[in-house]
């Protein structure tokens, strides 16, 4: 898989965009404020719709217009796909596969896949844990695209419920007793998507696992095992003493989470356990949006003790296995995803620059940004370099 074309209208800064790719390794060199990652974003977003530096999608079409295109032909074995996003500010985005409409926009995810190294990965290790719940989910989408609906239908559904439990605790703080009777259907609709969704993430994480550990020892010179594991919220609520268990006995424990009717059922009895706690907050205290993906450097967690050395090989680990998953995967989609490589090198020490090289080198196609030549390695030599002056000459 690679991309030949890509055209933006009123993307980030670019008015119009018009750029012809090769496969292999292409980079795009210039000083910074350019546009080098409007471009590489943009493939980004059509791949996940999701930007790797951003959260909303407002941010992305350029100041002044009303909405935002990309559009890119994606080669597969031969055939082109033409994809086309139209982002529209404050209104839903939409979709055409080859000049067609698509009835819903999530349609077209699955077709270009891509895999993002950038500076902002460091959080995946010393961040949020929403900020590893999204790298997994995006991730399970790419591997199976039908999964985004129930993605979308889950944050639906936890959106609504929230609406009512807020709803009786306002009521119940001025003395009336709320209205709760939908409660139960939402709950029921919560822990059918919720269940699901974690199934799919742990059969994800269980694939994903040993790519991780490989691809740690690659980069890094440390002795430390990497490995990660999924801490499920219900799990906690039904059997606290979980939550002391070592490392290893939770990753044999996370073999129950597959089972997305038994989680269903045990979400239902957290939920009905949570009732009066969530009702005085306000809040859904139970389901995907509460779990948590630990990354752990031998005993310890990372997030705290990892150094920052560490730290980098660990989220470059990260970004490789999903690489190896891609290519391997035998999930619903296909096709060896497009890397990019945005502005990573000048973060990283001449070893890791060295070992990451070393891996992206044989891709089909790789996409870097750099603010100078120099930090593109020696062992890309076979790069393809477009310094930006004269991109921008050509696009804007």
């Amino acid at each position: 898989m690679y991309v030949s074309d890509l055209a933006l209208t009123d993307f980030r800064s670019y008015r119009e965009a018009l750029l012809s790719l090769d496969p292999g390794i292409t980079a795009f060199v210039g000083p910074n404020g350019q546009g080098k990652t409007n471009l590489v974003e943009s493939l980004g977003y059509l791949s996940t719709f999701s930007s790797h530096r951003v959260a909303s999608d407002a941010a992305l079409v350029r100041h002044g217009a009303a909405r935002g295109i990309i559009q890119a032909k994606v080669m597969r074995d031969g055939r082109a796909s033409v994809l086309e996003l139209e982002l529209v500010a404050g209104k839903a985005n939409r979709a055409r596969l080859n000049r067609a409409p698509l009835p819903r926009t999530r349609e077209l995810l699955g077709i270009l896949r891509t895999v993002v190294f950038a500076p902002e990965d460091l959080s995946l290790v010393k961040g949020d844990p929403d900020g590893r719940r999204r790298f997994l989910d995006e991730l399970l989408v790419l591997l199976s695209p039908k999964l985004a609906g129930v993605r979308s239908d889950y944050e639906r559904v936890v959106r609504q419920r929230n609406a009512l439990l807020k709803s009786a605790a306002g009521a119940r703080k001025s003395g009336a007793s709320g209205d709760l009777r939908t409660l139960d259907v939402w709950d029921e609709k919560a822990a059918k998507a919720g269940a699901e969704l974690i199934a799919a993430r742990v059969r994800v994480l269980h694939g994903l696992r040993p790519h991780i550990e490989s691809a740690y020892e690659r980069v890094s010179s440390q002795q430390s095992v990497a490995s990660v594991i999924y801490r499920a919220s219900v799990q906690q609520v039904m059997s606290p003493e979980r939550a002391e268990l070592d490392g290893a006995s939770q990753e044999e424990g996370e073999s129950t989470l597959t089972n997305a009717d038994l989680v269903e059922a045990q979400l239902l009895e957290a939920m009905s356990r949570l009732r009066p706690k969530e009702i005085e907050r306000g809040v859904s205290l139970v389901g995907p949006h509460r779990d948590e993906l630990e990354l752990r450097l031998g005993e310890l967690p990372a997030k705290g003790y990892a150094s920052h050395g560490e730290s980098w090989s660990l989220a470059l680990a990260l970004r490789l296995a999903s690489y190896e998953l891609l290519k391997a995967d035998d999930w619903d989609a296909d096709g060896e995803p497009v890397l990019i490589l945005d502005d990573v090198f000048a973060e990283l020490d001449t070893r890791r620059r060295r070992r990451l090289s070393e891996v992206v080198a044989n891709a089909q196609q790789v996409l870097i940004t750099s603010a100078v030549a120099e930090d593109v390695p020696e062992e890309l030599d076979g790069a393809r370099v477009d310094v930006m002056d004269s991109v921008i000459t050509r696009v804007r």
